[in-house]
């Protein structure tokens, strides 16, 4: 039987990208004696996302990787230490064939013990430019003979020149129920007309605490128009009540590709999940996460939608009440433009990135071990 590993985590912008790609090979190796597991972080939200998708989880140490001083960076790296044993303990044990890793801090370990034992390293990166773990995992890569994944055609010109003709532009994985969501199940889940006008507000899965607010003072002018339908994470506090023009969820589950697919307009954060966002063609307005905590990619990846058309953004002094009414309110009112961003956003979401994925990984298990089963 042949084993696959997966890694990566700490939020759902590194996990739920993985799934999609391990649902994906799943189907390319259809007949065969295959074992997936997932090596992750002990502590989080890792286990529970991993195991839901019905894949076997290995939970390691696992510390961050910070581009700052911290009294906690000589703790954490004990931990990754302790997490490059843990994880090449479980790889020696396992026998996997390759590893693939979604990136984040968790991956790292995984990533150095698989190439440690001669196991081909394969990751992605998500975000236009790459982040500390992958810029650390690439070298891995590079020497078990894997390849690298890139959302964006300009990301490979931030990798070593030795890397650069192993990368692969892949688009974002996104999991194949976004691609045959049913916009009048997500109405019915939220118990809404047809007449609606739906705005969902998505701050990721830990939610956002700048969009929260922005929502908070906004509130009456945004349901003059839109039903307003929020994810506002389950971590955070929130005291706005629901009512028939405003629905607060903490997290939204199974049902998000359906909500995601009766809405409108969409008003995000730009990391991995705007990708959901294109494969269901929907204009999006983003806030992307900004400042001193961190390193400015999900700026970048706003400015790449923006610049295709299927996005507005919202940064610095722009990230205020007024401009956000503003953009919402002329949008709302002006169809034509809604139609080109949504076009344009169905275009950036037609390459099937878990497909290609898969498909690669599925060739290279071919010809190392195409005769076992």
């Amino acid at each position: 039987m042949l084993s696959i590993a997966f890694t990566g985590g700490g939020t759902g912008g590194h996990i739920y990208p993985g799934l999609a790609v391990a649902a994906e090979l799943k189907k390319q190796l259809a007949g065969r004696e295959v074992r997936l597991f997932w090596v992750g972080s002990s502590s989080g939200m890792d286990r529970a996302l991993v195991e839901g998708a019905g894949i076997e989880f290995f939970g390691i140490p696992s510390g961050k990787l910070r581009r700052y001083f911290s009294l906690r960076t000589a703790v954490d790296f004990f931990k990754v230490i302790a997490g490059f044993f843990a994880a090449r303990k479980i790889f020696k044990k396992q026998k996997p064939c390759l590893l693939f890793s979604k990136g984040g801090f968790v991956s790292v370990p995984p990533c150095a013990a698989a190439s440690s034992l001669n196991i081909p390293v394969f990751t992605h990166e998500s975000d236009f430019s790459p982040g500390l773990a992958t810029k650390i995992n690439v070298r891995f890569v590079s020497r078990s003979g894997g390849r690298v994944f890139t959302a964006y055609k300009d990301t490979g010109r931030f990798f070593p020149e030795a890397v650069r003709d192993r990368v692969t532009v892949s688009g974002n994985p996104v999991r194949s129920v976004f691609r045959h969501a049913d916009a009048s199940k997500g109405r019915q889940f939220l118990g809404l007309g047809e007449e609606a006008r739906i705005l969902l507000v998505l701050g990721g899965s830990q939610g956002a605490r700048e969009i929260n607010e922005l929502v908070r003072v906004t509130l009456t002018g945004l349901t003059e128009v839109y039903t307003v339908v929020h994810q506002s994470g389950p971590n955070q506090s929130w005291d706005l009540p629901a009512s028939e023009k405003y629905r607060p969820f903490p997290f939204i589950g199974e049902e998000l590709p359906h909500v995601m697919a009766s809405a409108e307009l969409v008003l995000s954060r730009s990391g991995a999940g705007i990708w959901e966002c294109t494969v269901l063609g929907k204009p999006m307005i983003l806030v992307p996460l900004s400042g001193s905590g961190t390193r400015g990619d999900q700026v970048e990846n706003a400015r790449y939608f923006q610049e295709a058309g299927a996005a507005q953004v919202l940064t610095g002094e722009d990230v205020n009440a007024d401009a956000l009414l503003r953009a919402i309110n002329l949008l709302s009112r002006d169809v034509q433009k809604r139609t080109a961003m949504a076009d344009a956003s169905l275009k950036i979401g037609e390459r099937d990135g878990a497909g290609i994925i898969a498909r690669t990984l599925f060739e290279n298990i071919e010809t190392h071990f195409g005769g076992e089963s």
